[in-house]
């Protein structure tokens, strides 16, 4: 991994400044258009300008860092984007099992998001600073990415994955309505989701700066991802095989990290490797490559 960036406070208030300002503008438009149900031409082109925007950023990173840092990067997006792709998933069982209305899916998506990034920027403080004292934590990071890999490898793809919990069924009773229902059931299914995003890009890079970003970009552009993706998610059958591959080789990427990071450094005499940034990508890319094409193939069979 490499050093962490030396962010300094005005670029933090910066990027945070314009996270916010993106996220309003956002909600204004999710706001207007309440009442209207997004096309998939509206949908594409905005996930078509997220999606660019993320590129240009890692790009970018090579030139006022490193091309490690710009690695980082792409490696811990592509692995949260991916991670978000199976939870629109989730999502759209949410908010059809609860009857959300199609022209008020946007106002919830998008409010879903928001306490998406302002849980995971929450998770991200904590972790970099428990990360910073206690690098055995990565042992316990590296047990639940390898119990979550297990959990998706062994899973029915095409099992619904989310059950109306307690809360839910409280909130129901006492005649909530549907909006904030939904609202609840999204925000408590964030909560859930960081407890593997988090684990899992920490275990691609430390530095907090390159992990929040990497979390902003995956989240933002979510809500019109959600209305192009709708289709393709029901393709995409193995996809949940590719992220435990991912997730599984984090954990023990961790796990390894944690070794050398308390001071063992080989086995029975065998070195422990040390696995770069380069190979995680390639691993990441290749895992998740391979997965989309094998569903695609077994789709169109």
């Amino acid at each position: 991994m490499s050093e962490t960036l030396n962010v300094s406070t005005s670029v933090w208030a910066l990027t945070l400044s314009i996270v916010g300002v993106i996220l309003l503008a956002d909600l204004a438009w999710a706001w207007l258009r309440r009442d209207r149900i997004t096309s998939l031409k509206e949908a594409g082109s905005w996930t078509f300008i997220y999606v660019s925007a993320a590129i240009i950023f890692g790009i970018s990173l090579r030139s006022w860092d490193s091309t490690s840092a710009s690695s980082e990067f792409f490696a811990g997006w592509i692995t949260e984007y991916s991670l978000s792709i199976d939870n629109l998933f989730v999502f759209l069982i949410i908010l059809t099992r609860l009857k959300v209305p199609k022209e008020k899916e946007q106002l919830v998506l998008l409010l879903g998001i928001v306490m998406a990034l302002v849980i995971r920027g929450f998770f991200i403080v904590l972790g970099a600073a428990v990360v910073e004292r206690f690098v055995a934590i990565f042992f316990f990071f590296g047990a639940i990415l390898l119990w979550t890999a297990y959990k998706l490898v062994s899973g029915d793809p095409e099992d619904d994955e989310w059950e109306e919990t307690r809360i839910i069924s409280a909130l129901r009773k006492r005649g909530y309505s549907t909006l904030t229902i939904a609202l609840v059931a999204v925000g408590t299914t964030d909560i859930l989701f960081a407890l593997d995003s988090i684990p899992a890009i920490f275990g691609l890079t430390r530095d907090p700066y390159i992990v929040f970003m990497a979390n902003a970009f995956a989240l933002m552009g979510l809500r019109q991802l959600y209305f192009l993706i709708g289709i393709l998610l029901k393709k995409l059958v193995y996809l949940s095989k590719g992220l435990s591959i991912v997730l599984g080789f984090i954990g023990v990427k961790l796990i390894i990290e944690a070794l050398h990071g308390i001071g063992i450094h080989d086995i029975a005499g065998v070195k422990i490797p040390e696995i770069s940034i380069t190979v995680s990508l390639g691993v990441i890319i290749s895992a998740l490559l391979a997965t989309t094409v094998i569903s695609l193939r077994v789709k169109n069979d």
